[in-house]
């Protein structure tokens, strides 16, 4: 079991460019084709380990070894899923200064951004859906989630337009965990 998530968590420090957002899609895969976590339990512990400090997909490598094996299981997932970047950074530094000026090098990079934009938006788009939505049995709409998903977007558009700058991620998670206490109780 504790090698699965050694293994499970390298794959996924391998294969997650663009951050942990570009990554949600494939920790979903392997936690779930290991039945670690139901895909409702995988969507809030995303959102807990959005709003606690730290990196995303390290602090899911973290809770959910904790929860598989314990301690021993948290320390080896998260080692698991910092050592593919640690490597490569090491590498790379050694490297840097001749390895990014390359014109291959900066097509490669041009070319991934939109890529990742595009893993992004269609994580973002599932777990909406997944949320707001349910088809079993048949299509029903879950209306709290729903509720704060229009609440949350239409708060995102419309500051910047009275404030004249953007919301904050902070403020953002701030007031998600507040309508969450409100829309769903204590």
């Amino acid at each position: 079991m504790i090698w699965e998530l050694f293994f499970g968590f390298l794959r996924v420090g391998c294969f997650a460019f663009g951050g942990a957002y570009g990554a949600i899609p494939l920790i979903r895969e392997v936690v779930l084709n290991h039945g670690w976590l139901t895909d409702e339990s995988l969507t809030y512990l995303i959102g807990v380990s959005e709003s606690t400090p730290g990196p995303i997909m390290v602090n899911l490598a973290t809770y959910i070894g904790s929860l598989e094996a314990g301690l021993p299981g948290a320390l080896l997932a998260t080692v698991a899923v910092v050592l593919p970047s640690f490597l490569v950074i090491l590498a790379v530094t050694a490297l840097l200064e001749n390895f990014l000026k390359k014109g291959w090098v900066q097509a490669l990079l041009r070319g991934l951004k939109p890529c990742l934009t595009g893993i992004i938006l269609a994580t973002g788009c599932y777990m909406i859906w997944q949320s707001c939505f349910s088809l079993e049995p048949g299509f029903q709409i879950q209306p709290r989630p729903l509720l704060l998903t229009c609440i949350l977007a239409g708060a995102m558009a419309v500051f910047p337009k009275l404030r004249h700058k953007k919301l904050s991620p902070i403020s953002l998670i701030l007031l998600s965990c507040v309508l969450g206490i409100v829309v769903y109780g204590v």
